[in-house]
C-alpha cells in the first residue's frame, strides 16, 4: 500500500457532512472523477499513528457555477461569454462532495474500522489508486482459492479494479441475487458458477432452473480457461423423466400438497393410508401399495360398523392417479446417491420446465430435506460411506425464481425447509443462493438470512421497499442507484465483500440464452419458410 498518497489530488477538507459519519471537502479535480460510488482517501491521526481513512463519494452540490444568463443565449458558448466579460477560470464549476466514511483497515481484525472521527479542515483528499482498492475491497486477490471473481468496479476503467467475492462466505451465510426482469441476474449467477467451477474452487453446485434457462452451461468444461492438466469440470443437465425422487421419501404434507383442495374427510383418508403404508413399509412403499391401503379405507370388510369411505375413498384415488400415475417427477424405485448427483468440480442443473410448480417445489423440498440430513449425519458420523447419505463436502444450491419456492405467503412446501437450511445449514456446510425478479414476494426472513447480496436494477417501488427492509448491509446512498443501474450493473454488499460496491459484471466463459424472444423476427422466420 506504499502508493497510498501517490494517487490523484481531488480536493480539500471543508468540514463535517450531512450525517455524523460523512464529510464534505471541496473539490478541484474534474467533476467526472468523482463521480458517486467512487472512493477516495485521506489520512487521519489515531494514537499518535497516520491511517489511511478511506471514504465514498455519495454526493455532489455546486458551491459556485456560472450565471444563469450565461446559459440562455442559444447561439453563444457560456465559455465565449465568460471570457469576454473577464470570468473564465476553473472556479467557475467549483463542488462540494460529501464522502461517507468507511474507514482505516485493520489487518488483525481483517476489517474496515470506523475511528468516529473526521479529517481536519484543510487536509488533501486524494483519489484512492487502482492498486489500495484492489487490496481493501476484496478478501482474496483473483485466482487464489475461494476467489470468484465476478467484475470490475463500476467507478474505474475496465478491469482496473478486479471485485472477487469470498466464495467460502457465501457458501455458508448464504446468497441473494435480486433484479427487475431482463437486469441480467442469470447472467450474473452464470458468472459465479463459473468462477465456482474454476480450477482453483472446484465446487460442488446444484442449480434449480425452472425456465431451462442455464442449458448453456453444458460448455463450459471445454473453455480453456477452466482446464488444468489435472482437471476438467463436470456440467450434467438432468432434465423431467431422467432425475427422480422416490414415493416412499415423500412426506405426507408433500402428498397433501400435490394434491391440491382436499376435502377433511379426504385428508382423514389420505392419513390413515399413508400411516399404514408408513407403519408396513417404512420408505420402501410404493403407489400401488398406498393404493391398496386408501381401498382397504374405503371399503371395510364385511360386519364392520363405522362411517363410510367409499365415496371420498374413490375420490382420492382418482385425484392421486390424476398427479402421480405418470409422473415424470417420481417413482417407486428410485434410488438417489446425493454424492453421484452433486460433487466437487460439478454443477448439476435441475431443468423443470415440463412439470408443475407444485411438483417443482415438492421435488425442491424433498431434495433440501435430503440435503440437509446428508450432510448433518455425515458430519455427525452417523453414516458409513456406503449409504446414500453420505456427502463428505460442503454443497451450494442455487435456485432461479426462488420467490416460487419461498414465497411471502408462506404457502410453498419448500418454503419450511428453505428457512430451516438459512438458519442452520452454515453448522453442517448447506449453502444456498436465492435468484429472483420479484423480492416483493420472497420470503422476508429468508431473504433477510442471505448475507451477501447481489442487487442489480430494480424499478418496481414495492420490490424497492421489500429490499430496503430485508438487507442491512446496503446503505441508502446506494439504494437511490437500484432503478438507475444499467444491465449488468450491479451493488453487491455483504458477507463476500468487505464493503458495498458497484460492480461491472465481467463477461460469461459460456454463451447466454435466457434473452427475450424477438417476435417480429420470429413473425418474418415463419412466414418466409412457410
Amino acid at each position: 500500500m506504499s502508493d497510498i498518497y501517490n494517487s490523484l489530488p481531488v480536493g480539500r477538507v471543508k468540514g463535517p457532512g450531512p450525517t455524523s459519519h460523512s464529510f464534505s471537502f471541496v473539490a478541484f479535480a474534474r467533476p467526472q472523477a468523482l463521480k458517486v460510488g467512487e472512493f477516495v482517501v485521506c489520512p487521519v491521526e489515531l494514537a499518535g499513528v497516520e491511517q489511511p481513512l478511506l471514504a465514498r463519494v455519495v454526493q455532489s452540490l455546486p458551491l459556485r457555477l456560472l450565471p444563469h444568463t450565461f446559459l440562455s443565449a442559444p447561439t453563444l458558448l457560456p465559455a465565449d461569454i465568460a471570457a469576454v466579460i473577464g470570468y473564465a477560470g476553473q472556479g467557475n464549476q467549483t463542488l462540494e462532495v460529501v464522502a461517507e466514511i468507511i474507514g482505516y483497515f485493520d489487518l488483525d481484525m481483517n476489517d474496515f474500522i470506523n475511528p468516529r472521527i473526521l479529517p481536519p479542515a484543510g487536509q488533501l483528499v486524494r483519489l484512492a489508486s487502482d492498486a489500495l482498492l484492489t487490496h481493501l475491497l476484496n478478501h482474496f486477490p483473483p485466482g487464489q482459492v475461494g476467489a470468484a471473481t465476478v467484475g470490475s468496479l463500476l467507478s474505474r476503467s475496465q478491469e482496473a479494479v478486479p471485485l472477487v467475492l469470498d466464495v467460502a462466505a457465501l457458501a455458508s451465510t448464504h446468497l441473494a441475487i435480486i433484479a427487475s426482469t431482463g437486469a441480467g441476474k442469470s447472467y450474473l449467477a452464470s458468472v459465479l458458477i463459473e468462477e465456482m467451477l474454476g480450477p482453483h474452487n472446484r465446487a460442488a453446485i446444484m442449480l434449480i432452473d425452472p425456465h431451462g434457462e442455464y442449458g448453456s452451461l453444458a460448455k463450459l468444461p471445454a473453455h480453456p480457461q477452466m482446464q488444468t492438466e489435472a482437471y476438467q469440470p463436470q456440467v450434467t443437465i438432468h432434465k423431467p423423466g431422467q432425475l427422480k425422487i422416490r414415493l416412499g421419501s415423500l412426506s405426507l404434507t408433500d402428498l397433501q400438497y400435490l394434491l391440491p383442495n382436499l376435502s377433511e374427510r379426504m385428508e382423514y383418508v389420505l392419513g390413515q393410508a399413508y400411516r399404514q403404508v408408513s407403519r408396513r413399509q417404512r420408505q420402501q412403499w410404493t403407489l400401488a401399495d398406498l393404493r391398496q391401503a386408501i381401498q382397504e379405507i374405503g371399503e371395510p370388510t364385511a360386519g364392520q360398523k363405522g362411517t363410510s369411505y367409499r365415496e371420498t375413498a374413490r375420490a382420492v384415488l382418482w385425484r392421486l392417479n390424476a398427479v402421480l400415475a405418470d409422473s415424470l417427477l417420481f417413482d417407486d424405485t428410485a434410488s438417489l446417491h446425493l454424492n453421484q448427483l452433486i460433487r466437487p468440480g460439478q454443477c448439476t442443473i435441475l431443468q423443470l420446465n415440463e412439470v408443475s410448480q407444485r411438483q417443482q417445489q415438492v421435488l425442491v423440498a424433498t431434495l433440501l430435506r435430503q440435503l440437509f440430513q446428508a450432510r448433518l449425519q455425515t458430519s455427525r458420523q452417523q453414516v458409513s460411506s456406503h449409504s446414500p447419505l453420505y456427502l463428505p463436502y460442503p454443497v451450494f444450491v442455487l435456485i432461479e425464481e426462488a420467490h416460487h419456492f419461498a414465497p411471502a405467503n408462506g404457502e410453498a412446501i419448500s418454503g419450511g425447509i428453505l428457512k430451516q437450511i438459512l438458519g442452520e445449514g452454515r453448522k453442517f456446510g448447506v449453502g444456498v443462493g436465492l435468484i429472483s425478479q420479484r423480492p416483493g414476494k420472497l420470503d422476508a426472513d429468508v431473504l433477510s438470512q442471505c448475507n451477501t447480496q447481489c442487487l442489480l436494477r430494480i424499478v418496481n417501488p414495492n420490490d424497492q421497499a421489500k429490499v430496503r427492509e430485508s438487507v442491512e448491509s446496503v446503505g441508502q446512498d446506494f439504494l437511490r442507484e437500484l432503478p438507475a443501474l444499467s444491465k449488468g450493473q450491479a451493488i453487491i454488499a455483504g458477507a463476500a465483500v468487505n464493503t458495498p460496491v458497484l460492480c461491472r459484471v465481467r463477461r460469461r466463459h459460456t454463451p447466454h440464452i435466457a434473452e427475450d424472444i424477438s417476435a417480429p423476427q420470429v413473425w418474418r422466420n415463419y412466414q418466409e419458410n412457410s
